[in-house]
């Protein structure tokens, strides 16, 4: 699977969502710490600050990042705080736990900020951004206002690494200071030399923090190292050699709560009307955050105006994968949502976003009537389309010498033209240029949305095989997500399930036979048994 990817200016990213935030109608903004919730009969009914000031509401989520007694450390040096300069949030753990909540540490890394005036990017590799037509919205207009600015790949080295072993004794990761667990996929440069002690040199890619600031932000050199080991580390690769730093790379503890505790809306189990969303589920990465916060903030709503539970299928989207996977499986690590954990990658392509979740957001009232109109439009010009080349016949003696150009093997008898898409080395575009009804079918395709239009054409021609294929599977799974079991058996009495079935049944509660079938170490054995039990 493949997806854009954006560099985003992050001051001016600030800078807009707060112009946003602070000119949207019905939302009050109160800058405060919250230590402490309001609880009654087990629902949440507000908060209270470090002000003594009292908010009292229907809904809580708490989105509290790595600021649940967060402790950062630079070698020996500890800091109590969330984020650099930003403190810590203590008594909201305590407060849940004693509640029954249960909760563990993880940590979590940072690289080190670089000043580009000190850099010898020369000595560097220049990767550029993407310059094609995609971008991170189906509205209808010009990508990229901002100037786009290269990242830049080096490599570590022997010298380099020499240094960060001097400095092991003194890393918080291998001296005991952090017993926490940290993120598998986005290791610190001093566990990459020692897990992977054969390698030479470990790959950093130079990205810049925006289009007017000389800060840079080092990808993979996450680190907690003492100050003077990064530095002397970074300045044994060529490029760095003169380098300066705004700050060091840093590691962070902070307090999260095992997510099966966690309905699929994001609520909590024992409280109602509490929602979590993002790091304190044991996710990592903002991505992840960004998921969990708009099913959280839909679902609070919900519950405070009313409407059906507002969940994603994990053949719908990779924020129903995600949740499903916190909520039924737990965490042992910080969590990331990879491609490989979803088992209908066909389905969930970046190409259809829009159509799986666009009309999602307008039946709840997110997405605009300007967003439907644009959808609606392109699915029917896109279909116009795969009707063309699936009724357009194709001779051999008008198309094989263009073929043959193109590499592929000519025709011994007619076709239609949608057999043709279908082959690797073929594209819409290039068979415009042998067939001149599809080059003025092409033509008559909106110029702003052409390349979108035409892309998402191709991708169901391509892989229409494939596509139906998942549907046919993900229709079958879809009928046990249909069967509702909460509430319906007392795990504890069933003796024909396994010890652990029966304790992860407890555990979890899932709500339906699917879910129940993705919990680890529930078996296929066990699941017929529920089924029988049900009658079916």
């Amino acid at each position: 699977m493949w997806s854009p990817r954006a560099q985003s200016d992050r001051n001016r990213f600030s800078e807009k969502w707060r112009n946003i935030l602070e000119n949207l109608p019905n939302l009050s903004i109160w800058q405060d710490t919250v230590n402490e919730l309001i609880i009654r009969e087990d629902t949440v009914c507000g908060v209270k600050t470090g002000m003594n000031v009292n908010f009292h509401a229907k809904c809580v989520i708490l989105t509290n990042g790595t600021f649940l007694n967060g402790l950062m450390h630079i070698g020996k040096t500890q800091i109590r705080g969330g984020r650099i300069s930003e403190p810590a949030t203590t008594g909201i753990t305590e407060q849940l736990v004693s509640l029954g909540i249960k909760a563990d540490r993880m940590k979590t890394g940072t690289p080190v900020r670089i000043d580009g005036r000190s850099v010898h990017f020369d000595e560097m590799d220049e990767q550029p951004g993407d310059s094609d037509f995609r971008k991170f919205s189906y509205l209808d207009f010009a990508p990229r206002p901002l100037k786009q600015l290269s990242c830049w790949s080096l490599f570590t080295n022997e010298a380099c690494h020499e240094i960060l072993r001097e400095g092991l004794a003194d890393s918080p990761l291998y001296n005991g200071q952090i017993t926490s667990i940290g993120p598998r996929y986005c290791p610190s440069i001093e566990t990459k030399i020692v897990t992977f002690a054969d390698k030479t040199q470990h790959q950093l890619f130079l990205e810049p923090e925006g289009e007017n600031t000389q800060e840079y932000y080092l990808n993979g050199f996450s680190s907690s190292l003492p100050l003077d080991i990064q530095l002397r580390a970074l300045q044994a690769i060529p490029a760095f050699r003169d380098v300066q730093i705004y700050r060091p790379g840093y590691a962070i503890e902070y307090d999260f709560f095992d997510p099966t505790q966690l309905k699929h809306t994001l609520e909590t189990k024992q409280i109602l009307n509490l929602f979590f969303a993002g790091q304190i589920n044991g996710t990592t990465g903002y991505e992840e955050a960004g998921g969990q916060g708009l099913i959280a903030g839909i679902n609070a709503h919900i519950n405070c105006h009313g409407g059906s539970p507002f969940i994603l299928g994990r053949n719908e989207a990779y924020i129903g994968v995600l949740i499903d996977d916190l909520v039924t499986k737990g965490v042992d690590e910080p969590y990331r949502m990879f491609t490989s954990r979803a088992e209908y990658r066909i389905l969930l392509r970046q190409d259809d976003a829009d159509m799986r979740l666009t009309p999602k957001a307008y039946e709840i009232g997110l997405a605009k009537q300007v967003r439907m109109d644009l959808l609606n439009e392109k699915k029917e010009i896109r279909d116009q389309l795969i009707a063309f080349t699936s009724n357009y016949s194709i001779k051999p003696q008008y198309i094989n010498s263009g073929l043959e150009a193109l590499g592929t093997t000519p025709l011994s008898h007619g076709c239609k033209l949608i057999d043709l898409v279908m082959r690797p080395q073929l594209s819409l575009e290039k068979l415009a240029q042998l067939v001149p009804s599809l080059q003025n079918k092409l033509e008559e395709l909106p110029v702003s949305r052409k390349q979108e239009i035409m892309e998402a054409a191709e991708i169901l021609i391509k892989y229409s095989g494939y596509i139906k294929r998942e549907e046919i599977i993900a229709e079958k799974i879809n009928r046990l997500e249909n069967i509702r079991i909460k509430g319906k058996f007392d795990y504890h009495t069933i003796q024909s399930l396994s010890t652990e079935a029966r304790q992860k049944l407890v555990k979890i509660d899932p709500e339906t036979i699917a879910q129940a079938s993705r919990i680890p170490g529930i078996s296929p054995s066990d699941i017929n048994i529920l089924l029988v039990l049900l009658g079916r």
